[in-house]
């Protein structure tokens, strides 16, 4: 007893296994996370260390080479980049997909502390690292402003109230402030008042920490009770500090506020950002990997109201760029493509069929289908998003096929006069194994997506196992619920019932399809040697369009989310930088497309480098986001001293935790810093001319203007001054040190110490700089060093222990990443660059190569992997090749379709054409299977497939049609998200449309002239019946009575 005919005898069983799917799959689609694309974790670690004013020169070599030096011996790592800039350095360490993050943390850590001992002794504090996943992004962000208190207050409130309770919240890695303003106490000291008292900055910063002190001084034990000992010592504004006594003499006290001005200040004050004009506090949320987006931001917006009943009236809170509101809307567009594509396959089926009864019966294959994939999913740790429910919506056309290919073949034993309950058992019997083959080689074909390497195989393989899961799910009802269904609802053949009118118009139209295609199929089979040359055609077209279809990595998404990166002069103060962001942002917000805006600079410790998150009105309100990224483009071209640069925030962030101006990244690295220095502006300047390109920006900045303070070592030390305390007076005055902590129960603060700011602004000062010399007198700096204007770098970047220079650029509109690349490759042979120079490209420039090279290699695998199964099936190395003769035309399909529509061929149409493999061997396995049977009966070759193309011809237009309509409505690309979707459903209704018109010929002629091989290598050569030049004129007696019509 076969799996069908166990459960037509036995429904109550099956009735309860398909409940139990119901049921498990319904309770785990309650449970699946909700985000945007699958979850994708880089293994990356963050390091960084910072000395304040330190150059980036000093920072890459004191700093970050000894670090780097001892991180390279940690396994795992497939890259290390680092950026030194004024006072800080950040290594970025990514890590082997594969490689457990928290393992690699062990290995960091123990690195970290190998190395404390090599560096400069005057970091404020040791290195530190953090694990992130730079494909994170901020799911919200909330702003703090106030019209009337300072910002520190304002900023104290977000760091002790709302960073720290949002922190808590289930699902929340962490919360980031931007435009961060944490008070601290400021002390601008006047270097000429110290040295007129006979004083060093040296002894004002130790005066300062000393009196600052918050040491225990310990306990009084007596015989009957214990005291603890408190001293004051903290004092927590800069109101106490100016009476402090810093030295005395001849009997005279010397305080603070006789040489130095105190403030209630900021710790950074060359950072700031702005909310639609107003200075505010910025944070931002992120959500761990495994939360769910949507469940992380209701549970704080649930909180809102308590959150703002804890801030002072004065401070305003805003919610801005909720990630959840795309995410939401994309789901819900894809919830109604999917409701629409499951009523258009129900209305094919309807239309085939012409019953009610067996319309409903492959249509309950459809939510129990769906529904118990959502139990596979969950099992599998997967999540609902934009590529899982792609999946689901392209497997409506697939899930109801093996149901219509079983209902259509009882419904023909049906009509050949069996009972229903006979004609279920033997119709399924003999359709059980065509089945099993479709959905076993239909699998097959993602089965090279799970061993895809790489961040592209993370993001498919959610997208392989959801449609596998539906896939085999679909198999098993259709082996169990559809012929008991059929064996207990349909109706026994009634010759005498009349259709009604639609029916009637339907058949009829039916009857001439499929009198056309027996009348076509005829001439084919008759010049079956043209039809043959027809294929090869097909095969070199294909290639011919895949060498010269433009080549993309991922569609852009209009998410209504752009991001604009500034940049001013390397000399640019943070005055000046603030204002010229400001005048961009007044004309950004001017737009009609914008929403609202935030902006910041100085958040990387350059002054001259700045941002802005810019939210975009609905889409029925505006412009395409390009339309109106050109918009801005020219607008903000004519603010002076600043430049903008703007791209789309992308769900798919793939550039592994490097900041750039642009979209894609390109890198230069030598040893010979000269020759790199001098190539890479070239480069990036033919870049810049490129008319596929945009926006080229180089991270390279030379021209930053410094002051040289070439030490005399000999006179110094006559003096008995060293390098060092040289090195020292000059940071006490010019390095905003960190002197002192103040602790209060909340948190700490910082007491900075630095020269006022009317000796900053001019480097006259420096000469006059006072030294302590050996012999207690002042001496001034010009005496033992000599000052000297130069220039230098505004940040150093070395990749992978090299010197490095990265140019970010744009794709110009319409043109693909694949020409982008091109052009770029052509321009390195124009400069002809030396061999000192490696060039490659980073980010999603570096992964979009990665998988072009892959994409010939995934369609060969599984085309391979299908062959193999059905080799195995039909114990056969010939019959497979007839199966996937048609493979050709679908590609074919495809990228015309492609092309038609101004279409890259991207990593999702790549996934199109791969589900294009597994939908046409569909139509070649009901053909072949059913030939097969029919030459085992003792028919030719001709004659079997014949019949064989004609009988299945109405299981093959219902399949074909289900699945067109199936993915129509992706294929129509409209709501949120459709720019992901829309390229795998173009290329799939294009192959699947051409493939229908071409298969249906092909695989008859390739069957006949393959049988004949598969004969000779069998043995049955000799002895054949088969009428070589004529077509046979008799079907047998099982087909249809329409078919007996020869053509005129």
């Amino acid at each position: 007893m076969n799996l069908p005919e166990l459960c037509i005898r036995r429904p109550v069983m099956t009735t309860l296994l398909m409940a139990t799917f119901l049921i498990f799959g319904l309770f785990a689609f309650k449970q699946l996370p909700v985000a945007a694309l699958p979850r994708v974790d880089f293994p990356t670690i963050n390091v960084s260390a910072r000395l304040p004013g330190a150059s980036p020169e000093t920072m890459a070599s004191s700093v970050a080479a000894p670090l780097e030096r001892e991180f390279a011996s940690i396994s795992g790592i497939t890259s290390m980049s680092s950026v030194s800039q004024q006072g800080s350095t950040s290594i970025t360490l990514q890590f082997d997909l594969n490689r457990n993050i928290d393992g690699a943390a062990l290995d960091v850590q123990a690195a970290l502390s190998a190395t404390v001992r090599r560096l400069p002794p005057e970091l404020p504090a040791p290195p530190s690292f953090r694990k992130v996943n730079p494909a994170d992004q901020p799911v919200l962000f909330m702003v703090l402003t106030s019209a009337t208190k300072p910002l520190y207050e304002v900023h104290e409130f977000g760091e002790n109230i709302l960073q720290q309770q949002i922190s808590q919240l289930p699902g929340v890695a962490q919360v980031n402030i931007f435009g961060a303003q944490k008070y601290a106490v400021r002390v601008r000291v006047n270097p000429d008042a110290v040295s007129a008292r006979g004083l060093s900055l040296a002894e004002v910063r130790t005066a300062i920490a000393a009196a600052n002190s918050n040491s225990p001084v310990g306990t009084l034990n007596g015989s009957n009770q214990r005291l603890t000992l408190g001293a004051t010592g903290q004092m927590e504004r800069a109101g106490e500090y100016g009476n402090l006594i810093i030295s005395q003499k001849n009997g005279i006290p010397i305080r603070l506020n006789d040489v130095a001005q105190i403030y209630d200040s900021v710790e950074n004050d060359q950072t700031g950002s702005w909310y639609n004009g107003q200075r505010s506090i910025m944070l931002a949320v992120y959500r761990q990997s495994d939360a769910n987006t949507v469940q992380v931001v209701d549970s704080i917006k649930d909180k809102l109201d308590a959150y703002r009943a804890q801030l002072p009236a004065a401070i305003e809170l805003h919610v801005l760029n909720d990630r959840s509101i795309p995410i939401r809307e994309a789901v819900e567009d894809v919830e109604v493509s999917l409701m629409i594509a499951i009523a258009l396959v129900i209305m094919v089926i309807f239309l085939f069929l012409k019953s009610f009864a067996a319309t409903v019966i492959p249509t309950l294959a459809l939510p129990i289908s769906l529904v118990g994939t959502f139990a596979i999913m969950f099992a599998l740790g997967y999540s609902l998003d934009n590529i899982s429910l792609l999946a689901l919506t392209l497997a409506v056309g697939f899930v109801v096929d093996d149901a219509i290919v079983m209902l259509e073949n009882i419904i023909r034993h049906i009509e050949m006069g069996k009972k229903p309950f006979q004609a279920a058992l033997d119709g399924s019997r003999e359709i059980g194994f065509t089945i099993l083959s479709i959905t076993i080689s239909l699998v097959a074909v993602f089965i090279p997506v799970f061993f895809m390497g790489g961040v592209v195989g993370k993001v498919f393989a959610e997208f392989a196992g959801t449609i596998a899961a539906a896939i085999i799910v679909s198999g098993f009802v259709s082996l169990t619920l559809t012929p008991m269904l059929c064996a207990r609802f349909l109706k026994a053949h009634d010759h005498h019932k009349k259709p009604n009118i639609v029916e009637r118009v339907f058949e009829a139209g039916f009857q001439d399809m499929l009198g056309a295609y027996r009348w076509t199929l005829d001439l084919v089979l008759r010049a079956r040697f043209l039809m043959l040359l027809v294929t090869l055609g097909t095969v070199y077209v294909s290639v011919q369009l895949y060498m010269d279809v433009p080549k993309g990595f991922f569609p852009t998404e209009d998410t209504g989310l752009l991001r604009g990166s500034t940049e001013g002069p390397p000399d640019t103060s943070f005055e000046a930088m603030a204002a010229r962001q400001i005048r961009l942002a007044e004309i950004v917000k001017a737009d009609p497309a914008i929403d609202y805006l935030t902006s910041n600079i100085g958040g990387f410790n350059a002054t001259n480098n700045g941002f802005m998150f810019i939210a975009l009105k609905p889409k029925e309100q505006r412009d395409k986001a390009e339309v109106v990224i050109a918009r801005l483009r020219r607008a903000v071209s004519e603010v002076p001293g600043i430049t903008a640069v703007f791209q789309q925030v992308q769900n798919i962030n793939l550039n592994a935790g490097r900041s750039s101006r642009a979209q894609y990244l390109y890198s230069l690295q030598g040893p010979d810093l000269g020759a790199l220095f001098n190539y890479a502006p070239l480069m990036q300047q033919r870049l810049s001319q490129l008319p596929q390109l945009r926006d080229a920006n180089i991270d390279l900045q030379l021209r930053n203007p410094q002051l040289s303070i070439d030490i005399d070592r000999e006179r110094a030390a006559s003096l008995g001054i060293s390098s060092d305390q040289i090195r020292q007076a000059l940071g006490n005055a010019f390095g905003s040190r960190q002197i002192a902590t103040i602790f209060t129960p909340a948190t700490d603060y910082q007491v900075i110490m630095e020269a006022e700011r009317a000796y900053q602004q001019d480097p006259a000062v420096l000469s006059r700089l006072m030294l302590k010399a050996a012999n207690g007198q002042n001496v001034p700096l010009e005496a033992v060093a000599t000052i000297k204007p130069s220039v230098g770098p505004l940040a150093v970047n070395r990749i992978s222990q090299q010197p490095a220079v990265t140019i970010s650029f744009n794709t110009a509109p319409g043109v693909s990443l694949g020409d982008a690349v091109n052009a770029i490759r052509a321009a390195e042979r124009d400069i002809n660059l030396p061999a000192s120079i490696v060039t490659s490209f980073a980010g999603s420039a570096q992964l979009f190569q990665d998988a072009l090279k892959g994409q010939g290699l995934l369609i060969f695998a599984a085309i391979l992997v299908i062959y193999i199964i059905l080799g195995i099936l039909y114990e056969s190395f010939i019959h497979p090749i007839t199966i996937l003769s048609g493979l050709p035309s679908a590609g074919l399909g495809a990228l015309l379709a492609l092309q038609y529509f101004h279409m890259d061929l991207s990593v999702i149409a790549i996934i199109g054409i791969l589900m294009l493999v597994g939908i046409v061997k569909k139509n070649a396995i009901m053909m072949v299977d059913f030939a097969i049977e029919r030459r085992k009966m003792g028919d030719d070759a001709l004659t079997a497939i014949r019949d064989a193309a004609l009988v299945r011809f109405r299981p093959i237009m219902m399949t074909s049609f289900a699945a067109i309509f199936g993915v129509l409505p992706i294929a129509l690309g409209h709501g949120a998200g459709a720019e992901l979707r829309q390229p795998l459903g173009i290329a799939v209704v294009g192959g699947l449309v051409v493939s229908q018109l071409l298969t249906l010929y092909i695989t008859p002629v390739v069957y006949f002239y393959l049988d004949k091989v598969d004969s000779f290598i069998s043995g049955r050569g000799r002895g054949e019946r088969e009428e070589a030049a004529s077509v046979p004129g008799a079907i047998p007696v099982a087909i249809p009575q329409a078919m007996h019509r020869r053509p005129d």
